[in-house]
């Protein structure tokens, strides 16, 4: 095997997060499983591209361990295919055979992540706490729709240069519900959100989608 064994505790207590591991290496899927399994995380590992899509389309999973060179099959190639199907998934390439051109390479892809085998426990621990922090994970549903719908039209409303009165004249929304929206912390209403998107010139599909619904 390729990895390193590490027994360090992550820097703080981790959600559980449905994670798919796809990897041609048999002893690297058994060994990731177990290790993220005991720390309460729910585990798929698939050893070619076609059991990995078909894994992602039954249920999507929070973060993807993506080995980079599976014989026969290209890691490049899959990453591609992610980013068409599932733009915002976060990704962490994982491989045994780092480069600084591979690296830039996969990173230009919206890569969160890069972890050379061998790694340790300690190292993907931290790189998954990263993930939590910066996408959210671990989230019910509605949070997850909360925080994002927010980040949405705040980034929206920030491209217009429109201030929350602004937008708040545009939609007819008050200014103090607008910034409860924006921060996440109240769900608008059907009716609110197509004011809103009204408002920006935006589509509502296309922030739901964002938000992974």
């Amino acid at each position: 095997m390729t990895f390193a064994d590490g027994s360090a505790a992550p820097p703080g207590p981790l959600p559980p997060l449905s994670i798919i591991a796809v990897d041609d290496d048999a002893d690297f899927r058994q060994y990731i499983r177990s290790v993220l399994e005991q720390q309460g995380h729910d585990v798929r590992a698939a050893a070619t591209p076609e059991e990995f899509f078909a894994g992602v389309e039954s249920r999507l999973p929070d973060v993807v361990l993506l080995d980079m060179k599976m014989g026969r099959h290209s890691g490049e190639q899959v990453l591609e295919e992610v980013r068409k199907r599932w733009p915002k998934l976060c990704v962490i390439v994982v491989t045994g055979y780092p480069s600084l051109d591979s690296m830039r390479q996969t990173f230009r892809q919206a890569v969160f992540d890069y972890l050379a085998k061998p790694f340790s426990i300690e190292d993907l621990n931290k790189s998954l706490a990263q993930a939590v922090a910066e996408f959210g994970l671990g989230q019910r549903p509605q949070d997850r729709l909360r925080a994002e719908l927010g980040r949405q039209i705040r980034v929206a409303r920030t491209a217009k240069g429109w201030t929350l009165r602004d937008l708040s004249e545009a939609s007819g929304i008050s200014v103090s519900q607008l910034s409860s929206i924006e921060r996440g912390a109240h769900l608008p209403s059907m009716e609110s959100l197509l004011g809103v998107a009204s408002a920006l010139d935006r589509s509502p599909s296309d922030w739901l989608r964002a938000a992974g619904f």
